[in-house]
């Protein structure tokens, strides 16, 4: 990323990233799939938009050597993974649907006064409308980084072209070469 030069803010910006959907929305055979280079995404985050601490949210814990490689991967690349609870029952059945986690969290650092200035959010996914919005509202929202345009829910429509962008167009800086 060194011949990747941004104006860095004097910012401690803090990132959710939904691990499915940016999964989903990179992979995709309808899409022209792309792997993401979780080290360089890292990077890109930090030097782009000031991001102090990346939570990188999954669904269930599942158990076996692929598994943890791929969360010590996204450890390994400087991302805090958040796991999805699941009643013991339950794992095993159930897919990621860490929506409900990812706005629990951002509400709860800033009911908590967390030291953090804004949020980026990365997902597509149409279900953390309300929280963009407040968090507009609170002048505590800087970017959502949508997978894709066909990752983008329609309800962000209208939203200003400051307020996003498309992981697609950053190919060449954080795909997997």
């Amino acid at each position: 990323m060194k011949n990747c030069c941004y104006a860095l803010e004097e910012m401690k910006n803090i990132a959710f990233i939904d691990g499915q959907n940016l999964y989903m929305g990179t992979t995709k055979k309808e899409i022209d799939p792309w792997t993401i280079d979780l080290k360089r995404f890292r990077v890109y985050l930090a030097e782009k938009y000031s991001v102090d601490k990346a939570y990188y949210h999954l669904g269930y814990v599942q158990d076996t050597d692929k598994a943890q490689e791929l969360y010590e991967k996204i450890q390994n690349a400087g991302f805090i993974v958040v796991f999805k609870r699941h009643l013991e029952g339950m794992v095993g059945n159930k897919k990621g649907n860490v929506d409900s986690d990812i706005i629990f969290y951002a509400m709860k650092k800033l009911y908590r006064k967390e030291d953090f200035d804004k949020v980026i959010l990365v997902s597509g996914d149409g279900d953390y409308k309300l929280l963009v919005e407040f968090l507009i509202e609170e002048k505590r929202f800087k970017k959502i980084l949508f997978p894709n345009k066909k990752f983008a829910s329609s309800l962000y429509r209208g939203m200003g072209s400051e307020l996003y962008d498309y992981l697609e167009n950053l190919k060449t800086y954080i795909g997997r070469k």
